[in-house]
C-alpha cells in the first residue's frame, strides 16, 4: 500500500510539474509564436493531455498504475483547457480573470464531473463555478458599487448555494463527503461575513440573529436528530469564529483598559467553553457510519473526526493565545506607558512561564494557554529592551518548557521558540545587514539539520518523535528564508534555490521509499510552497522556468514509472479504473465541446481582427498581473470618461447597463467620445460604435481596458504607450491590437 502511494506521488509530481511548466510558458507571453501558433500549442496540449489519457487507459501490463495515469492526464486535460481558455484572452487582450473564463471552464468540467463522479473533478467544477460567481459580481476590470442591501444579498447567495449543497449531501442526493465538508465551511464563512458592522452597519446587527440561528441549530442537528462528531466540532467552530468576530468588533469601538481586562477574561471564558466542549464530545455516543459516503465503515469515520477535533481544538487555543497576548500587551501600554512597560511585560511574561511550566497537573488546554501568552510577551518584552542577558534568560526558560511539557503542538511551538530566541540572539550579536542575515538564517538550518540528524541517538519516546518532526520542518523553512536573499557570494542566489529544490524532491521520495510519512508530508507541503512562491521569482524567467519545470516533469514521470515497473505495485489498492475505458463517447464528446469552443473563440476574433474598422485611441496605462495570463497594462481611455452631456443622459442608468457611443475622429486622426448612440440614426464619415459597459463611477468599459505583454515589460509598456489601435466590428464589438507612442 505505501509502494503504491509512494508511486502515486511520483506521478502526481511529475503531473504537476508539467502542468506549471505549460502555464508558466504562456504567462511568459513569449513572442516567439504568433497568435495563431499560441492557439495551435495551446490545443495541441489540450489535446496531448487527453490523448495520453487515453493511451493509458489502453495498457493492460500495470492496471492500476496505468489507470491512476490515465486518470490523473484526464484531470490534466480539463486544467490545460482552463489554461487554452485563458490564453485566448492575453492573444486577444480580453479581461484579465473574467467571469466568462471560469464560466467557460466550469461547464466541461461539470460534465466531466458527472460522467466520472470523480472526486477532484467535483471540487474543481465547485471552486470554478465560485470564482466564476465572484469575478461576475466583482470584476477586476469594471468598478461596481453595490449598497449594502445588494452586497448582502451577494453574500446570501453564496450562503444559500452552499446551504443548499450541504443538504443534498446530507440528504444522500449528493453522496459526496468532500463537497459537504467544503460547502459546510463555505456556509458559515458566508453567513458570518454577513454580520459584519464595520460593512453593513445597522444590517450587520440584524444579521447577527440568523447566523447564531444556524450555529444553534447546527449543534441540535448533529447531536440530537443526527449524531456527526466531526461536524458538531466544525460547528464548534463557527461558534468560536462568530465570538471572535464580535469581540472584534467591540475591541474597535471600546479600545481602553478597562477593554483589554475584558479581552483576557473573554480569553478566560473562551478556552474553557473550548475544555468543556470537547468533554462533552467525548462522553456523546460513537458515531454511525454514513452510508453513502465515501468514508468506508465507523472506524475511518471516528479517525476523520479526531483529526477535525484536534484541529479546531487548536485553532480555537491559538485564537485565544492571539487575542490573550494583544490583551495583555495591550494593557501594559496603557497603564504603564510611561513607566518602563518592556520591564513590566518581560516580569509578567515570567510570572506567567514559570508556574505554567512547574505546574503540570493543570488542565493542558489552559496551561499551554497561559504559557504561550507567556512565552509571547515575553519575546515582544526581549526585542524590545533588546538586552542579550534578558534573552539568554528566556531561552533558558524556553529550553525548560521544551522538556518538560508534552503533546505535538506544545513541544513544536516551544521549538519554534528556541528558534526564534537563537535568532534573535544572533540579530543582537552580529551586524545587521543581509550578509549577516543570511549567515544567521544559514547557521539555524545548519543546528535544526545537525538535530534532526543527532534524533537517532535519543531513546524512544515523544521527545524523539517531535524533534524528528520539528527540526525537518524548520531545516526546510530556513533553507527556503534562504532562496529570497539576493547574492551576498557569486550566484548564490541560484545556488540557495538549486540546493533547496533539489534537496526537498531527493528527500521527498527518501521518506515515501522508508515509509516515514510525516516526513513526506512536510517534503511534500515545501515542494509546493517552493513551485508557489517561485511563480514571479527574478531567478528565471517564465520561460527558463517553464523548459526547466517541463524536463523535471518528465523525468521524474519517467523515473516513477520505471520504478513502478521494477517493483510491481499494483494489487495493493482496488483503483476504481481509468474513466477513459469506462466512458469514451461521452468524455470524446466533452473534448470535442472544448476544442470547438477554442476554435470558435479564435474565428471570432480573427475575423474581427481582419474586417473590423482599425481606429486609434488615446488611453493612460498601469501595470497589474493575472495569475493565468500573466502580466498585463490596464488601461484608461480618454473616451472612458463620456462628457457632461453624456453623463446627465447616463445617470439615471445603473452599473452594467449597456452602451453604444458614437465615436468620431478629430484633428490628430485620433477618435473622440461623439454622443451617446440612438437606435437607428445614421452615422456621419469616419464615425463608428463602440460597445459599452457602465460602471458605477459613471465611466464606461469597452472590453478593451487589458493588453498582454511579454514577462517583465509591463513598465516598459506604461512608461511609452501613448495611443491604442483598436477594430471594431459591424456590431460594436472591439478588440485590442496593439499599443504605440504616437
Amino acid at each position: 500500500m505505501l509502494r503504491l502511494n509512494m508511486i502515486r506521488m511520483g506521478f502526481l509530481l511529475g503531473v504537476s510539474l508539467v502542468l506549471a511548466a505549460i502555464i508558466y510558458f504562456f504567462a511568459a507571453n513569449w513572442s516567439g509564436l504568433d497568435r495563431i501558433g499560441k492557439v495551435i500549442a495551446a490545443a495541441g496540449l489540450v489535446v496531448l493531455f487527453y490523448g495520453t489519457s487515453l493511451a493509458f487507459s489502453k495498457f493492460r501490463v500495470m492496471p492500476e498504475a496505468h489507470a491512476f495515469l490515465s486518470n490523473t492526464f484526464l484531470i490534466g486535460g480539463c486544467i490545460s483547457f482552463g489554461v487554452a481558455a485563458a490564453l485566448l484572452g492575453q492573444i486577444y487582450n480580453s479581461h484579465a480573470d473574467s467571469y466568462g473564463l471560469f464560466l467557460v471552464w466550469a461547464i466541461p468540467a461539470l460534465l466531466l464531473a458527472w460522467i466520472t463522479r470523480y472526486h477532484p473533478f467535483i471540487l474543481l467544477s465547485y471552486a470554478l463555478i465560485h470564482l466564476a460567481l465572484w469575478f461576475y459580481f466583482f470584476p477586476t476590470s469594471l468598478n461596481i458599487d453595490y449598497s449594502d442591501g445588494k452586497t448582502m444579498l451577494i453574500g446570501g447567495m453564496f450562503a444559500l448555494i452552499n446551504l443548499i449543497l450541504f443538504v443534498l449531501a446530507e440528504m444522500k442526493r449528493l453522496a459526496i463527503a468532500p463537497l459537504k465538508f467544503v460547502s459546510f465551511i463555505i456556509f458559515h464563512i458566508s453567513l458570518l461575513q454577513l454580520t459584519n458592522s464595520f460593512e453593513f452597519e445597522d444590517a450587520g446587527l440584524v444579521m447577527n440573529i440568523p447566523c447564531a440561528a444556524a450555529i444553534g441549530f447546527g449543534f441540535y442537528y448533529f447531536i440530537r436528530i443526527r449524531l456527526n462528531k466531526m461536524y458538531v466540532t466544525l460547528n464548534a467552530l463557527a461558534a468560536s469564529a462568530f465570538a471572535v468576530f464580535k469581540f472584534v468588533e467591540l475591541a474597535n469601538s471600546y479600545a481602553s483598559s478597562a477593554f483589554f481586562v475584558f479581552g483576557l477574561v473573554f480569553v478566560a471564558l473562551l478556552l474553557t467553553g473550548n475544555v468543556l466542549f470537547f468533554r462533552y464530545l467525548n462522553r456523546l455516543g460513537a458515531q454511525p457510519s454514513e452510508a453513502g459516503e465515501t468514508t468506508p465503515d465507523t472506524a475511518s469515520d471516528d479517525r476523520s473526526s479526531d483529526i477535525v477535533s484536534k484541529a479546531v481544538s487548536t485553532i480555537v487555543t491559538v485564537i485565544g493565545v492571539i487575542i490573550g497576548s494583544i490583551s495583555l500587551v495591550g494593557l501594559v501600554l496603557l497603564v504603564w506607558e510611561n513607566d518602563n512597560p518592556q520591564v513590566v511585560l518581560y516580569v509578567l511574561s515570567l510570572l506567567f512561564v514559570t508556574p505554567m511550566i512547574v505546574l503540570n497537573r493543570l488542565n493542558p488546554v489552559i496551561r499551554y494557554t497561559l504559557l504561550t501568552i507567556g512565552y509571547i510577551a515575553g519575546i515582544v518584552a526581549v526585542v524590545w529592551d533588546d538586552r542579550l542577558a534578558l534573552s539568554l534568560l528566556f531561552l533558558i526558560l524556553s529550553i525548560a518548557g521544551w522538556l518538560r511539557l508534552q503533546g505535538t503542538i506544545p513541544h513544536f511551538f516551544t521549538y519554534a521558540l528556541l528558534n526564534l530566541n537563537i535568532g534573535i540572539i544572533f540579530s543582537q550579536v552580529l551586524e545587521t545587514s543581509d550578509r549577516e542575515y543570511v549567515y544567521a538564517i544559514l547557521l539555524l538550518a545548519i543546528l535544526n539539520a545537525a538535530l534532526y540528524a543527532s534524533r537517532s541517538r535519543l531513546p524512544e519516546g515523544p521527545l524523539k518523535t517531535q524533534l524528528k518532526t520539528s527540526g525537518l520542518f524548520f531545516t526546510l523553512l530556513f533553507l527556503f528564508w534562504l532562496t529570497f536573499f539576493d547574492d551576498i557570494f557569486p550566484y548564490s542566489y541560484a545556488f540557495f534555490n538549486v540546493v533547496y529544490f533539489g534537496a526537498v524532491t531527493l528527500l521527498l521520495f527518501l521518506f515515501l521509499r522508508r515509509s516515514q510519512a510525516a516526513d513526506a508530508a512536510i517534503s511534500l507541503a515545501f515542494w509546493f510552497v517552493f513551485i508557489a512562491f517561485k511563480y514571479y521569482d527574478l531567478l528565471w524567467s517564465l520561460l527558463d522556468k517553464s523548459v526547466t519545470l517541463a524536463v523535471l516533469g518528465i523525468v521524474t514521470l519517467t523515473v516513477t514509472y520505471i520504478i513502478a515497473r521494477r517493483t510491481g505495485t499494483d494489487g495493493e489498492n482496488g483503483e476504481r479504473g481509468s474513466f477513459m475505458r469506462q466512458s469514451p463517447v461521452l468524455i470524446a464528446l466533452v473534448v470535442i465541446l472544448q476544442l470547438a469552443f477554442l476554435g470558435y473563440q479564435t474565428a471570432k476574433s480573427e475575423s474581427l481582427l481582419a474586417n473590423g474598422v482599425s481606429i486609434k485611441l488615446e488611453m493612460a496605462p498601469l501595470d497589474p498581473r493575472s495569475l493565468l495570463q500573466g502580466d498585463y497594462v490596464l488601461l484608461n481611455y480618454v473616451i472612458s470618461t463620456p462628457p457632461d452631456s453624456a453623463a446627465k443622459e447616463l445617470a439615471n442608468r445603473s452599473s452594467r447597463s449597456k452602451v453604444k457611443v458614437v465615436l468620431a475622429p478629430d484633428q490628430r486622426g485620433v477618435h473622440v467620445f461623439n454622443r451617446l448612440y440612438k437606435s437607428g440614426e445614421a452615422l456621419e464619415e469616419g464615425e463608428v460604435v463602440i460597445n459599452g459597459k457602465l460602471s458605477s463611477s459613471f465611466s464606461i468599459h469597452y472590453g478593451i481596458e487589458t493588453y498582454f505583454v511579454p514577462e517583465g515589460t509591463g513598465i516598459e509598456t506604461q512608461r511609452d504607450a501613448r495611443f491604442a489601435y483598436i477594430r471594431i466590428g459591424a456590431g460594436g464589438d472591439a478588440l485590442l491590437e496593439r499599443l504605440a507612442k504616437q
